[in-house]
């Protein structure tokens, strides 16, 4: 399921060579692991992920959110509506891209079955 997530995430116009792109990769492994954790993203997820990279969970929250604003404005903007299944008129908040992201790859997972 890695390989897939990078290549979401790079569909979606954000560069591996962001801090934000390994967090977010690692963010939606885990909420793949445990829902749970998009109704807490960042009292649970980020501090689980700044854990693993040796980090505060407010430099989480930055740098998925810097990775947030690419794709909002210079990223792939059309995909992120395709997923998301409906129009998106403001720049997600990083919970809802998260969930965004995380509602694509669980409906990926079910159609590899």
């Amino acid at each position: 399921m890695k390989d897939e997530i990078k290549k979401l995430l790079l569909s979606l116009g954000i560069r591996s060579t962001y801090n934000g792109f390994q967090y977010l990769c690692y963010a939606l492994e885990l909420c793949l692991e445990r829902e749970d954790y998009l109704l807490a993203v960042y009292s649970n997820l980020y501090v689980d992920v700044a854990e693993k990279f040796h980090t505060s969970r407010n430099n989480i929250e930055h740098c998925i959110r810097t990775v947030v604003s690419y794709c909002w404005e210079r990223g792939n903007r059309e995909r992120l509506m395709q997923l998301a299944g409906y129009e998106l008129k403001d720049k997600p908040t990083n919970g809802e891209f998260i969930d965004i992201l995380y509602q694509h790859l669980v409906l990926l997972k079910k159609d590899t079955r």
